[in-house]
């Protein structure tokens, strides 16, 4: 059997192991509801957190140029 390099091995290795479901799934309906104004405010903080700093650095790219 030709000597794997370590990547090569990992990556088979975890090929091989089998997974229960990542996330237990349910049937029933959900206990609390989420309003829309809970919805609201999780979409702008994920896309605060997504987006602000990707735009803080597109904004000053010219000041990083210069560095």
């Amino acid at each position: 059997m030709p000597v794997l390099p370590t990547a090569s091995r990992l990556f088979r290795s975890a090929l091989r192991v089998r997974t229960g479901p990542a996330a237990q799934v349910a049937t029933k309906p959900a206990k609390e509801t989420v309003t829309a104004g809970e919805q609201a405010i999780a979409m702008i903080v994920l896309n605060i957190t997504i987006l602000g700093p990707s735009g803080w650095i597109l904004a000053h790219l010219e000041d990083y140029k210069k560095k």
